[in-house]
Parts: C-alpha cells; sequence; structure tokens
C-alpha cells in the first residue's frame, strides 16, 4: 500500500470512529449543506475512499434547491494569494460583484489539479463565460461544481485526519 493509499485509509478508519457531531462538522467543512454532512455521516462506515466520494455525489444529487442554496451560503469566494497583483484582486473583486449581483449566490469553482498560478485567469475567464447563461443552468452548473468541491474537500480531510494525531477540529479545506 503507498504512503498516500495509507493515508487515505487511515484517515477514513478515523472518519468512520469519529463521534456523529465530529464526523457532521468535519463534512460540513467539505460541504455546507446540512442535510449532505448528515446522510454521509449516518451511513458510515465507509469500507474505502472511493464508497465515502461516490456517496457524496450522489447525496450531492440529491439536494433539494434548498439544501443547495444553504451550502451556497457557507461559501466564501476565490480569493487569490496576498501577494497577487492589486489589479488582479480588484478584477475578481469585480467579477464576483457582477456574478452575485446576476445569480444572487457566491461564485464557486473547483480548481482541483489548477497550479495556483493559473487560477485568477480561470476564475475570471470562468466567471466572463457563467454570467451569459440562463438561472437554470447556471444554478444546474453550480451544483455541480459544488459536488466537485465536495469532493477535493472530503479528499482532503480523509487525508489530514490520516496524518493527524488525533481527531482534528473541523477547519475549512480548498478555496473557502
Amino acid at each position: 500500500m503507498s504512503t498516500r493509499a495509507y493515508a487515505h485509509a487511515s484517515g477514513l478508519a478515523r472518519l468512520n470512529a469519529w463521534p456523529r457531531e465530529l464526523a457532521e462538522a468535519s463534512l460540513l467543512e467539505c460541504c455546507g449543506s446540512r442535510r449532505w454532512a448528515h446522510r454521509l455521516t449516518a451511513h458510515r462506515p465507509y469500507p474505502d475512499l472511493d464508497t465515502l466520494l461516490a456517496a457524496s455525489d450522489e447525496a450531492g444529487y440529491d439536494l433539494a434547491p434548498a439544501d443547495i442554496s444553504e451550502a451556497l451560503a457557507a461559501e466564501s469566494a476565490p480569493c487569490l494569494h496576498h501577494d497577487a497583483p492589486r489589479a488582479a484582486h480588484l478584477a475578481l473583486r469585480a467579477a464576483h460583484a457582477a456574478y452575485e449581483s446576476r445569480f444572487g449566490h457566491v461564485f464557486v469553482i473547483c480548481l482541483d489539479g489548477l497550479h495556483h498560478s493559473r487560477h485568477v485567469d480561470q476564475v475570471l475567464a470562468a466567471i466572463r463565460t457563467r454570467l451569459t447563461h440562463e438561472p437554470d443552468e447556471e444554478r444546474s452548473l453550480t451544483a455541480e461544481e459544488m459536488r466537485r468541491l465536495a469532493r477535493e474537500r472530503i479528499i482532503e480531510l480523509v487525508t489530514e485526519a490520516g496524518a493527524a494525531p488525533g481527531p482534528p477540529p473541523p477547519v475549512a479545506y480548498g478555496p473557502r
């Protein structure tokens, strides 16, 4: 078993063993829907990471509009590293404001696998494109991005849990 696979297995074992309140609070950091976090917590133990991720996807697809709104309310807009040029910060702030004005919620995007130096370009391009969407199309795309973010954050949670000496306090993972 590779070190990475061992960390996932060990972290998953911890997540499976945590008290309900700790597991649910930690999963809420992955997706801000209480219904989603409760469902994933209630279906423990998970035999492997793939099963947990499949359960996350299934729970994500089953979210009602109110659950998605709750999850979006827990998100914050993706931001830049403090070293980024001031013009990039201003452009991103303006783009987020335009998006939130049009759709009534924060812009979310999963940037997994993308080097941080490309984040601003990717986010700005995605906001420009998504501003042209009809609200129903954007709602569907936003829900998909939320599912992708939840998957990424679960992987981080399980990896972090495997490396920790005991149950970690719930913390935010990913671009929150």
